[in-house]
């Protein structure tokens, strides 16, 4: 027997000690992208009316934030300086494609989805996205993601709980003179004082359809499988104050807004940044919070 077949026999006969599990590297991802509309974008985050994309949740910088991209740059530096905000203020689901299509470009291998408050916040009830119509313009665009970077993963937050946003600032003047002036929300934040039955409806009704939106992100998410994470109505579910609001329209967050969503969505998927030898398990999706 020669040296060389000698040690060929001996790793051939080697057997690892019961017990001893093999484990895979843990997921570090190189490119992130941010998609979806204002909150993402930062807009009013940090000044008036500006998209301010170093106060995204996503993919911020400002140490204010602690943004996901922050953390996962501190986990593996590699990820410095690749993090592209590709959010618009305004964007709705129909312009969730074309917003992959770019971070594909960028060649994303993890991005991040927040989409949904445009499409209920219109100037009228009628014009507000149906819940089946959101869900297949993200399925689409999620499957053009999948398509051109299989690798990638993707996390999902949910839309904001609307109702709660009017419940913050009904009361305070400032707030509901932003709101008139700029038309913001309509359909939510329409004569914020008024307790009439018709109004009081309306923004149920407006709650139920971003619930709905919300469900759909979960069906869409779970179909898409392990590499897509929901956040479960974290989001949704928050008690936001007025603390979190930018005193620029009582609607957007501001720093304090967008660290709390990155403090909240990163604990979701932590369980990817520590071993990948399982699958992720999609977090539970509970019931949508009492309407208000």
């Amino acid at each position: 027997m020669t040296a060389l077949t000698g040690l060929a026999a001996l790793a051939t006969a080697w057997v690892a000690p019961a017990g001893t599990a093999r484990t895979a590297q843990p997921w570090r991802p190189v490119v992130m992208a941010a998609l979806g509309d204002s909150i993402s974008a930062g807009f009013n985050a940090c000044g008036w009316y500006l998209t301010c994309a170093s106060r995204s949740w996503s993919t911020g910088d400002h140490q204010s934030v602690r943004s996901q991209y922050a953390r996962l740059r501190a986990l593996d530096t590699a990820i410095a300086g690749h993090n592209v905000n590709l959010a618009v203020p305004g964007s709705t689901s129909a312009d969730l494609a074309g917003q992959v299509t770019r971070a594909i470009g960028r060649r994303a291998d993890y991005v991040t989805v927040l989409i949904g408050a445009q499409d209920a916040c219109v100037s009228e009830e009628r014009l507000m996205t149906p819940v089946a119509v959101y869900e297949r313009r993200v399925a689409e665009a999620l499957a053009l993601f999948r398509a051109g970077r299989p690798g990638g993963r993707v996390f999902v937050a949910s839309v904001p709980d609307l109702k709660r946003l009017w419940q913050i600032g009904k009361g305070n003047p400032v707030a509901r003179g932003f709101w008139a002036i700029g038309r913001i929300c309509p359909t939510m934040l329409a004569r914020p004082t008024s307790t009439s039955a018709a109004n009081r409806a309306r923004r149920d009704r407006v709650r139920a359809r971003v619930a709905g939106y919300n469900a759909a992100l979960a069906r869409v998410c779970a179909a898409y499988g392990p590499a897509c994470r929901f956040d479960g109505n974290e989001v949704f579910r928050q008690r936001f104050t007025v603390g979190h609001l930018s005193p620029w329209d009582f609607f957007h967050p501001n720093a304090a807004g967008q660290k709390l969503i990155a403090e909240k969505t990163y604990a979701m998927m932590r369980d990817w940044l520590t071993d990948d030898a399982t699958e992720p398990v999609p977090a539970p999706v509970p019931a949508p919070a009492p309407v208000l």
